[in-house]
């Protein structure tokens, strides 16, 4: 954080500095305006500001509205918990006290994408402002119609910029920033896949001793695949039932639908070890197997120097169908994302290797068989398993971060005004409510709060996670995707045929690198990403690769080690020690 902001936080010198810092440059709010800004104080909290200081931002946003009062403006966003607490909460607020009429569209996170590219390719404004996913940081660096926001924020966007929005204080900072190391998309919520089991079935005794006999080890947060398929075939196969119901150690869903491919570009290969080491994505192979030559993708397939059909991937695909088939509900097979998503919260799954930290809140409601009668959850987050292939200093998992991203079509005056309300729904006084709604945090101060702490107990290790040196290895697509609309609807095409048999996993794969090629090929041809666009490899010898350094992987003698736990209070242990596990 920076020195001006910890200073902000304390005592009446603070304050002073505060109203330095914010005071209007055009004239001060009127009595009126400060009074209705002052009646939302109450929504605003627990924040990390004073009302003071939560005021004085205020104040600084209803002067910086007065060119734009009456304005019309639309911005949109898939609709998940945090953009609907926006639209129905925070746009109405930002309405009364600024003067700006905001309307924040919710629609699925597809038809966001479906808009932004529409208006790419039309150059014609369609919303002002946009939340969408920072996977798409390639793709906006490379198109160049997306403004950067680090040159927005100091130049042509200067005069309603926030002197408070304390850049360095987001955690996603990284993840909307391209390979020129300028920002071009600031969080505004974020959530991470994670591993979720139930801690109150992996404390019996009677199945540790169980297990423990069958295995050799102790049941536990598994730290790799191995343990991980240990465990499912125990729940699944050996214990069967609990409490009278029938249980199963995985779930997981198969249904030929986009969601598929998520399953795979979010995280699946990463967590496998398909990629080379680096934080926030491989280099020069990133987690979806391209790999670039400078900031340049250079490749997919083997042949070309990726690791798309590499063995890792293959890996991947292997075992996801294979657990699937074996450990999870017969009904897995036929859902999407959205329609798994709740099942681990009826009470019959033992582990899910893969999981949102977004459905946190539907999975600690009151009354549901995962939570205690004291409201406290019988379940507990904990980082992925790694594949046999995954290497220290590679990403672990995922994270979604949605984020303002703001486009050169719009006119300039609405851009600016949308930017005043990108702002305001990020902004210190409001920020730390909206985590405890959406429970989506974007900001180091909101995680370390007092209020994050006392809802730590009944949210089974968000903020232990949140808090932990070990979030920086779960991050979003990164800058080696050149164009994500175009890539991304390869992957489910390409599994689903895996998943019915049609292809084998090589098979799938192959086609996948393929096609991938493909687009990167036309990319190049048609010369239309003037920043750092594809330069593809000429086809080589896929020896020659395996030689080389990095990814792509030749295939292991043994993909299934032995297994390897680690006890869930040493694991929250270390992360308090500022340690990852």
């Amino acid at each position: 954080m920076k020195p001006t902001m910890k200073a902000v936080r304390t005592g009446a010198s603070a304050l002073a500095l505060a109203a330095v810092l914010l005071s209007p440059v055009a004239g001060a709010a009127t009595p009126e305006e400060l009074k209705r800004a002052e009646k939302w104080l109450d929504e605003f909290q627990p924040s990390t500001l004073s009302r003071e200081e939560q005021l004085k931002e205020l104040e600084w946003f209803i002067d910086a509205a007065k060119p734009f009062r009456g304005m019309n403006i639309k911005v949109v966003s898939e609709t998940i918990t945090t953009h609907e607490y926006e639209a129905s909460v925070l746009a109405k607020a930002f309405s009364e006290i600024t003067g700006i009429n905001l309307t924040h569209d919710l629609i699925q996170e597809g038809d966001v994408i479906e808009k932004l590219q529409t208006e790419m390719q039309s150059k014609r404004s369609i919303y002002d402002a946009y939340v969408n996913d920072t996977d798409l940081i390639g793709t906006h660096f490379r198109y160049g119609d997306v403004i950067p926001l680090s040159d927005y924020m100091e130049g042509e966007g200067k005069d309603v910029t926030l002197p408070t929005l304390d850049v360095d204080d987001f955690i996603g900072k990284s993840f909307g920033t391209g390979p020129d190391g300028k920002l071009y998309q600031l969080p505004d919520q974020q959530f991470a896949n994670l591993y979720w089991f139930r801690a109150d079935w992996f404390e019996r005794e009677d199945l540790r001793k169980r297990f423990r006999e069958k295995y050799g080890y102790e049941l536990g947060v598994p730290v790799n695949w191995s343990a991980y398929e240990d465990i499912a075939e125990f729940f699944t196969n050996d214990v069967k039932e609990i409490d009278g119901v029938r249980v199963y150690g995985h779930m997981d869903y198969g249904k030929k639908d986009p969601s598929l491919g998520w399953r795979f570009t979010d995280a699946w290969l990463s967590m496998a070890g398909t990629g080379d080491k680096g934080i926030p994505n491989g280099k020069p192979v990133d987690e979806w197997g391209i790999r670039v030559e400078g900031c340049h993708p250079a490749g997919s397939s083997v042949e070309r120097g990726g690791a798309t059909n590499a063995q890792a991937s293959v890996y991947a695909l292997t075992k996801y169908i294979a657990w699937r088939k074996k450990y999870a509900p017969p009904e897995a097979a036929g859902m999407t994302f959205s329609e798994a998503g709740p099942v681990p919260a009826q009470g019959h799954i033992a582990q899910q290797i893969f999981w949102y930290t977004a459905f946190t809140a539907d999975m600690a409601k009151p009354g549901t068989p995962v939570v205690n009668k004291d409201g406290t959850p019988k379940w507990r987050m904990a980082p992925s398993p790694h594949g046999a292939y995954w290497e220290e200093g590679m990403k672990l998992g995922y994270q979604d971060a949605g984020a303002w991203t703001l486009l050169k079509h719009t006119d300039a005056q609405r851009r600016k005004a949308a930017w005043l309300y990108a702002q305001f729904t990020v902004s210190k006084t409001v920020s730390l409510k909206k985590t405890l709604v959406g429970l989506t945090p974007i900001r180091e101060s909101d995680i370390q709060s007092e209020a994050m702490t006392e809802a730590a107990p009944r949210l089974g290790g968000l903020v232990e996670f949140y808090r932990s040196p070990a979030r920086v290895a779960w991050t979003p697509t990164g800058t080696n995707v050149p164009d994500y609309p175009k890539l991304a609807q390869l992957w489910w095409q390409s599994v689903s045929e895996a998943v019915t048999g049609a292809l084998t996993p090589q098979q799938a794969m192959d086609q996948l690198a393929e096609r991938q090629d493909r687009v990167l090929e036309r990319l190049e041809r048609a010369k239309v990403q003037p920043n750092c666009g594809p330069k593809l490899n000429k086809p080589r010898d896929a020896q020659y690769w395996f030689d080389q350094p990095g990814a792509p992987k030749p295939k292991l003698a043994n993909e299934k080690p032995k297994g390897e736990t680690v006890p869930y209070e040493q694991l929250l242990q270390a992360w308090r020690e500022g340690r990852e596990r």
